[in-house]
């Protein structure tokens, strides 16, 4: 079945006209960036989205997190009550994004304390 991004576009554009927002407090609350959202809104760009990037906005809009992946795979969103389908995968999945970002902080800041005991150590030499 065909993905509808025009449906994903006008559900969110009603949904923010009905909570008076702005595109950019859509991009805000949700955490998903302006240009994005932009591009859904103005459904410009068809391209696959992560599923994260969809959940968020859902979440963002009040609806539950599945909401827009079932406009776009023309199926009935579900309630905000009704439980997750795949809420650990989800979990999960992010769980991961983090650990693999934490890790590169992690790997960064050794770079930067190995950077600095060297100019340290240069300074030392010089006095």
């Amino acid at each position: 079945m065909s993905e509808d991004w025009a449906a994903v576009a006008k559900a969110v554009n009603a949904r923010v006209n009905e909570l008076g927002w702005l595109q950019r407090e859509l991009a805000k609350r949700s955490h998903v960036s302006q240009a994005v959202v932009r591009e859904i809104q103005h459904h410009v760009v068809e391209r696959r989205r992560s599923p994260r990037t969809l959940e968020s906005l859902s979440v963002a809009l009040g609806w539950h997190p599945q909401h827009l992946d079932a406009v776009l795979h023309h199926r009935r969103p579900p309630k905000t009550e009704e439980p997750l389908l795949d809420r650990g995968d989800t979990v999960w999945s992010r769980m991961d994004g983090l650990e693999r970002r934490m890790d590169a902080i992690t790997d960064r800041l050794d770079d930067l304390k190995a950077d600095l005991a060297t100019v340290l150590e240069h300074v030392r030499r010089e006095r």
